[in-house]
């Protein structure tokens, strides 16, 4: 049975409010993780695709790398020279309430942080190659963290639509059965009540003549 409750019109009142609030929650909650779902399911696919392009992009800056350390010896010292990267900037788009990271690299002129004198082509290649590479990072960045976020909050709506549809609405669908039943079988009482004071009413009428 439904949790006790005094059957009465104002409570059935407050139930039926209730219950309404339930299935407009969970239509809600529906549809929040729908459109959650589909948002997720396209970063999904531009993720496959730039871990495919960054996997060839890293292959060839090493390469370069490679080449560079062979032709130049161990270039450790060149790249203490590089400077530390410090122009990613973060801001936020709000996807259904959930706040998606997007993350931009700021465009600076180019300039190449070594002389030429001592170094040759296969360096500058592989610099080109590892900027190139920095790039897409920064790119897969913000796709893998607006995965990550598009996902907690797939499962948080998913565990609220559950407890709304597997809860709380039986709970207050059955509240309003109960009072019902209740204020039904009240007034049938009270109608055979009524009718047989009615007919107690007419007896002693009869009598009285």
């Amino acid at each position: 049975m439904a949790e006790q409750v005094f059957p009465t019109k104002g409570n059935l009142m407050k139930a039926r409010k209730t219950l309404a609030l339930c299935r407009l929650g969970y239509d809600l909650m529906d549809r929040k993780r729908n459109i959650l779902i589909r948002e997720m399911m396209q970063l999904m696919d531009k993720a496959k695709s730039l871990r495919n392009s960054i996997e060839d992009t890293y292959k060839e800056a090493y390469a370069a790398l490679q080449d560079a350390n062979i032709t130049l010896g161990v270039i450790d010292k060149i790249a203490r020279s590089v400077p530390i990267e410090d122009g990613i900037i973060v801001t936020y788009r709000s996807v259904m309430g959930v706040d998606i990271p997007n993350v931009t690299l700021e465009r600076r002129e180019i300039e190449v942080p070594y002389g030429f004198y001592y170094t040759n082509s296969q360096l500058d290649k592989a610099y080109v190659s590892f900027s190139k590479v920095k790039d897409m990072t920064v790119l897969l960045a913000e796709v893998d963290n607006s995965i990550y976020r598009l996902a907690t909050a797939i499962k948080k709506a998913q565990r609220r639509a559950n407890a709304l549809q597997n809860i709380l609405i039986p709970r207050y669908e059955g509240m309003v059965k109960y009072i019902l039943e209740s204020l039904e079988e009240k007034e049938r009482e009270e109608f055979s009540r009524l009718k047989v004071i009615k007919s107690y009413k007419l007896k002693k009428n009869k009598n009285a003549f």
